[in-house]
């Protein structure tokens, strides 16, 4: 099994490190365009080895596509990184010529990849290489969703002084901080209802700080964040190379599911060796579907920014 990185920055080592630690990968490429940076990181990365235990040989390129040759994984994580104040929408302008740039380099050399979309404004990236690569819908899939659904069962299980392994909830919807939607009608503590446990207000509140969990960040550390996103894209990664059929909330392309079509957003899904085995079909109260649609047209707002 044979994954590549590309942007050797904070989020795509992250993402290195922690599929090199899991060891179900015989091999992960990073690449990056600065002379050398991906190269030190994957040193730095095998100095690890003999300490975490871990065998996964790890290799760093500098632009060199064809050390990408034959991955079965592809993740994109290269662009510019938001600031503090920045949404993630005010990235397009330049991350668009790169994920353009970078998702059509990678599958000249791995036309049976499976591509993984990280960089932002993640759904339209998403969509992006579906419209300028030849690869089937169900090998492109925008991380957003699992990285969402992370940050709100961290703050379920804080609401809740519980331990986080208690916590199950999901959040769908455009990668964005007023386009997520955090389920909390499906949201439980070991099957029970997370209602039971808190109030309205407090749940409110819960999902309000999960729609603004990247911009918390991002005000904290001065840039994104990293180890949560790496980690993220790890578990996406696992569940393709492992054939796990895990589900996940991922950006995958619509065709008339929850009545939506010709854009990426967040819905669950199956993940599986083939990528996108099968989306799922969860019941959404009125709030949820209203908030969904009104998620979807933020997301086609975005997507007309395009130059395709």
């Amino acid at each position: 099994m044979k994954v590549t990185v590309v942007g050797a920055g904070a989020v795509g080592a992250s993402c290195a490190e922690y599929i090199a630690i899991k060891n179900f990968a015989s091999e992960v490429v990073i690449l990056d365009i600065k002379e050398g940076y991906a190269e030190g990181k994957a040193m730095d990365l095998m100095q690890c080895a003999s300490l975490n235990s871990f065998d996964t040989k790890i290799v760093g390129s500098t632009n060199d596509y064809s050390k990408t040759a034959g991955s079965d994984i592809c993740v994109i994580t290269s662009g510019i990184p938001r600031k503090p104040g920045m949404t993630r929408e005010e990235l397009i302008g330049i991350n668009a010529g790169i994920v353009k740039t970078v998702s059509s380099s990678l599958v000249e050399h791995s036309p049976n990849t499976i591509i993984i979309v990280v960089s932002n404004p993640m759904d339209t990236m998403t969509y992006l290489v579906h419209q300028t690569t030849d690869l089937p819908k169900h090998k492109i899939i925008g991380m957003g969703g699992a990285l969402d659904s992370a940050r709100f069962k961290y703050r379920l299980a804080e609401a809740m002084e519980a331990p986080i392994s208690d916590i199950d909830g999901m959040v769908i919807g455009g990668h964005s901080d007023k386009g997520m939607v955090p389920l909390t009608s499906h949201a439980t503590r070991n099957s029970i209802k997370v209602s039971e446990f808190i109030s309205e207000e407090r749940l409110n509140q819960v999902k309000e700080d999960t729609k603004v969990g990247g911009a918390t960040l991002t005000k904290l550390l001065g840039t994104s964040a990293w180890y949560a996103p790496g980690a993220a894209v790890s578990a996406l990664v696992q569940a393709i190379a492992c054939d796990q059929k895990k589900m996940f909330p991922c950006s995958a392309l619509l065709e008339g599911e929850y009545g939506l079509s010709n854009l990426c957003i967040g819905v669950p899904v199956l993940l599986g060796r083939n990528g996108i085995e099968k989306i799922i079909d969860v019941p959404l109260n009125n709030a949820e579907k209203a908030h969904l649609a009104e998620s979807a047209e933020g997301v086609k707002k975005t997507n007309g920014l395009l130059e395709l």
